[in-house]
């Protein structure tokens, strides 16, 4: 498939990739192996943009939306530190997005509108919910999640919500054990338990702050959905994270609980698959039932850990594509500058589907989703510039856009329902910016 300037994001739909994903990305490692090149103009050289926000290929446009400490619909001003976020069809032509704020209490004073229902009064993290028409121009937004702490990643739903993971597990005093010196400096200083999830309607309502326990208690990353069983796959950022699949009672009411269980590979045991985990070669998995999933400390994963699950290094971006889960580990492989891994739903198998040899390949990889036309495209968070990296079926990559303005992460990456606009966030200071070609 040849792609021009013009006709970028014009694909529509997961369909339009899903025949172009199925070949693995092992191409990548034999590139290497054999000296070759993996750099790939798919789209051009980055043009420097004047403006000195983000450059672009040529031939592309961009508009800021939503920007920290702008005035919002409901009297509050947009929150910093813009993270995972996913767009969902509106009245209109509308284009929904639904925006996480990843802040704790020792980040920000905010002080948010009193109507608002809070999960916790003292916290300020959340989601905020932008309307964006269909000239890409913003139409309104408004806290839609309140009182949450370190909102980091999450996922859409087939049923049209997002789900706001916290990345943290503050409590209002020290767990038995612990004295508030050991732990930390805003345990405490919260009025709830943290280390949950939260729905967030794609509407124009605001949610009502209910943790969702039974997908468990402990650092959450970032969600995705199988829409054919409607089970909920799940990362966790530690350095001895696991995965885990939710199977919810009922898809479509998740309050109603369901089983949480962790990945373990057959015939190994608490494998680590941070070093020497082998590219291409696809693993029989198995998966074992937590029972304490609100547990007091941080220790869910040590249960799964003791039952023989996988241990994964920093687990972050997680995306659907094809009857296959991808998800990113920001800190795994030889060179410690990351991973992404594959699972197949149907044939229940993992395998490790690229690992960065160094910086300049891939450097750090969080959030990730696979593009209309066919490729991953993934945000870097690492300690100097910041790209979206493109990884096509062929194993090469390309630099889609940099971070002109600071060397803050890109995050939240999503597209547009017709596959048309793409958005994506500068972390700090806060800004969503919509992405298209002409």
């Amino acid at each position: 498939m040849s792609l021009s300037r013009r006709n970028f994001l014009g694909l529509t739909g997961v369909g339009a990739a899903s025949f172009v994903l199925a070949s693995p990305l092992k191409n990548l490692y034999a590139n290497l192996a054999m000296g070759k090149s993996t750099i790939n103009q798919k789209f051009g050289n980055l043009i420097p943009d004047p403006q000195g926000v983000i450059d672009l290929p040529k031939g592309f446009k961009y508009h800021i939306l939503s920007s920290v400490g702008t005035e919002m619909d409901d009297g509050n001003l947009v929150p910093d530190h813009h993270d995972g976020m996913a767009a969902f069809p509106g009245a209109d032509g509308t284009t929904i997005l639904v925006r996480n704020h990843e802040l704790s209490p020792v980040q920000t004073s905010q002080i948010l509108n009193s109507d608002i229902p809070k999960y916790d009064a003292i916290s300020p993290g959340g989601t905020t919910t932008v309307i964006v028409d269909s000239d890409r121009k913003l139409q309104k937004h408004f806290i839609s999640l309140a009182g949450t702490n370190r909102n980091c990643g999450g996922g859409s739903t087939p049923w049209n919500s997002w789900i706001s993971c916290e990345e943290d597990v503050a409590t209002p005093y020290a767990p038995p054990g612990y004295t508030l010196a050991d732990v930390l400096p805003y345990w405490g200083k919260v009025e709830a338990k943290h280390g949950y999830n939260f729905e967030v309607p794609a509407t124009e309502e605001v949610a009502k702050p209910v943790p969702l326990v039974a997908m468990g208690r402990f650092r959450h990353e970032a969600i995705a959905v199988d829409p054919k069983t409607g089970y909920i796959y799940q990362t966790e950022d530690q350095l001895d994270s696991c995965l885990y699949r939710f199977r919810p009672h009922s898809s479509q009411n998740l309050q109603a609980g369901g089983i949480l269980e962790a990945l373990v590979i057959k015939d190994f045991p608490q494998i680590d698959t941070s070093t020497d985990f082998p590219i291409g070669k696809p693993y029989a998995v198995e998966w074992v039932q937590i029972e304490d999933v609100d547990p007091e400390h941080d220790t869910l994963r040590y249960e799964a850990q003791a039952k023989g699950a996988a241990l994964f290094k920093r687990g972050e971006g997680i995306c659907y594509g094809n009857g296959e889960m991808y998800w990113t580990c920001t800190n795994g492989g030889k060179a410690g500058v990351g991973q992404i891994f594959r699972y197949s739903l149907e044939q229940e198998q993992l395998e490790l589907f690229i690992e960065s040899p160094s910086s300049e390949i891939l450097d750090y990889p969080d959030n990730l989703i696979l593009a209309p036309f066919g490729d991953l495209i993934v945000c870097e968070d690492g300690a100097g510039e910041q790209f979206l990296v493109g990884i096509t079926p062929e194993g090469q990559y390309y630099r889609l856009a940099k971070n002109a303005f600071n060397n803050s992460e890109f995050a939240g990456i999503c597209f547009a329902p017709d596959g048309k606009t793409m958005f994506v966030n500068i972390y700090k200071p806060g800004m969503t910016l919509a992405i298209w070609g002409y």
